[in-house]
């Protein structure tokens, strides 16, 4: 299969001039060493290029500049080219021409240096460890972005893949750990400068994150580092949310708090629930919760008995409780509504209605649990408190039928 990329959708903001001259410096100076010097035409374009390769062996300061300006062939120039064309112009537009030129110039040097610390015979020459590091740099800069391939397969056409794919993948694990492991499984010897390309790679990674996390490029959301970092945050969130004591401080915040305790200041608003527990009773609860809002109260009820049967001590927030402990009478669940409205009482003592609720919880006790002790001492209760005149008589009427008539005396 065959595959070249063709096309970025990388933004170029600004003209990358940088990178127009970088180009045309490297066609300028094949077509003058490599055309105009050719050994047809009296090969001093050969006498010229010798001493400006990097040679390992004998090396000099100026061929870690010069080298990289000096291409094989014209194939050799034309893929480098189309790769500093694509990928180069979005880095030079981001870096600015200042700093995306001394850049390239530190990747080609990098490169040069990764490729005579792993060779001590062959020369290397090309701008390909340059390009190399350019290339990861468009990936830390541009990491969600597409690259638009086209291939040739039996038939072709063209398609889009993430930059991610396409230079992890394809460049840099295909094309040279792959590549590099078997050109030395083979006894031919190679032309391609693998170490270079490597040292290019990587040193144009750690550069560019570098300078965005010293802040010496602009940053954005898009960018490697910014990923990276929502990534982390979204990890360490989901983390802290395991539990269900997290849960109920993001719902409460700072008042989450273990039943029992007094919230003091608020009449209306009692214990805050319990911040642990069964992660499927929370849910419920908040179903409990939604349905009640949405005057739904037959599946809340439903899902208020599920949440209990998961954690017996859980509850709602005092409207939701009461609507909940309504349905559940009105649909003759006596046991389940009177356990509902004892946590009613027990979490939201204060609450403002709280003796008008103990009085129908005793009436419960009284004329459908026949649990007559408790009817009479909440009764008691009640009319020790109330002072609607209406509500004090209902009180004393049940009352008087819960209290065990005297013996008759002889």
């Amino acid at each position: 299969m065959f595959l070249l990329p063709i096309r970025t959708e990388a933004p170029v903001k600004r003209l990358p001039i940088v990178n127009w001259l970088l180009i045309g410096a490297n066609v300028l100076i094949f077509f003058v060493i490599d055309v105009l010097g050719a050994a047809d035409k009296g090969g001093w374009g050969a006498q010229i290029k010798q001493p400006l390769m990097l040679w390992p062996a004998s090396l000099e300061l100026h061929q870690f500049l010069t080298f990289q300006f000096l291409h094989a062939d014209w194939m050799h120039l034309g893929g480098n080219m189309l790769f500093l064309w694509l990928f180069g112009n979005a880095v030079n537009s981001k870096m600015g021409n200042a700093t995306y030129l001394m850049f390239y110039l530190a990747c080609g040097v990098f490169s040069g240096l990764g490729f005579a610390w792993g060779e001590a015979s062959l020369p290397c020459l090309g701008a390909s460890g340059a390009i190399a590091g350019i290339t990861t740099s468009y990936l830390v800069l541009f990491p969600r972005s597409d690259v638009t391939v086209f291939y040739w397969f039996f038939f072709f056409g063209q398609t889009q893949i993430s930059s991610l794919l396409w230079i992890l993948g394809k460049m840099i694990l295909w094309d040279n750990f792959l590549a590099m492991r078997l050109a030395r499984q083979s006894v031919d010897v190679t032309s391609v400068a693998y170490e270079a390309h490597l040292a290019g790679y990587f040193i144009g990674f750690v550069l560019t994150c570098t300078m965005l996390w010293l802040r010496a490029l602009s940053r954005d959301q898009y960018d490697l580092l910014a990923l990276a970092r929502r990534w982390y945050q979204r990890r360490t969130f989901a983390a802290a949310m395991q539990g269900a004591d997290a849960q109920a401080r993001a719902v409460y915040g700072r008042v989450a708090r273990v039943p029992g305790a007094e919230q003091a200041g608020d009449d209306n608003v009692g214990d805050v629930p319990l911040a642990s527990g069964h992660p499927e009773a929370w849910r419920l609860r908040a179903e409990a919760m939604t349905r009640a809002a949405n005057k739904d109260l037959a599946a809340a009820a439903s899902a208020y008995q599920r949440m209990i049967a998961l954690q017996a001590d859980q509850f709602l927030p005092r409207t939701h409780q009461q609507a909940v402990a309504n349905q559940l009478m009105s649909m003759g669940l006596y046991p389940q509504a009177a356990e509902a409205y004892e946590k009613y009482l027990k979490h939201y003592p204060r609450a403002p209605d709280a003796d008008q609720v103990q009085l129908m919880l005793a009436i419960l006790y009284a004329r459908d649990l026949h649990r007559l002790d408790q009817a009479r001492s909440l009764l008691t209760q009640c009319l020790a408190r109330l002072t609607d005149p209406r509500k004090r008589a209902l009180a004393s009427e049940w009352l008087a039928v819960v209290t065990p008539a005297p013996p008759p005396t002889a």
